[in-house]
């Protein structure tokens, strides 16, 4: 039995897959296209996972993480996506990307979100097709945040499971 299931937590909507079965086609259409090989699935990952973090939410922070060790990723870049600014685990094309995935989800109410200075320097690491499936790898956590803050799916359970209702 895992913590969650002996702490009780629920989650606040059932699994929307019983009133909208086709979410399940366009999750694997979403996951398909960021595993397109143009951009390391781990740097998808930590994009998630940091994207997780920036919002707020256990449900993506603890599922993210959990995705990224059992692809193998270490614990100190796991730990370390929350201060990636000044931890040494991560590549240039790394770091452009977690401060692109902050950029678009970090409100700026006195400049662009995204600059172009910013949209240079990703470019100058990743190609069209892999700037579009950074694009495709933040647009599809953003998809599910709103499920992730409002519905609560239980955290650390496995997709499927994850609901109490």
């Amino acid at each position: 039995m895992t913590t969650t299931e002996r702490s009780g937590i629920e989650s606040r909507l059932p699994d929307p897959l019983q009133f909208f079965p086709e979410l399940g086609e366009i999750a694997g259409a979403m996951v398909k296209a960021s595993r397109n090989g143009s951009v390391p699935q781990s740097t998808v990952g930590l994009v998630q996972l940091r994207a997780g973090q920036v919002v707020g939410s256990t449900y993506h922070t603890v599922r993210q993480a959990d995705l990224l060790r059992k692809a193998g990723e270490s614990e100190e870049r796991i730990t370390a996506v929350a201060s990636w600014h000044d931890a040494p685990f991560f590549t240039a094309a790394e770091r452009v990307a977690l401060e692109l995935v902050e950029a678009v989800l970090t409100p700026n109410h006195l400049a662009e979100r995204v600059p172009d200075e910013l949209f240079a320097r990703a470019a100058a690491h990743y190609d069209d097709k892999a700037l579009w499936t950074l694009v495709l790898a933040i647009s599809q956590i953003c998809f599910f945040i709103p499920v992730g803050l409002i519905a609560k799916p239980i955290p650390g359970m496995p997709v499927g499971k994850n609901y109490s209702r």
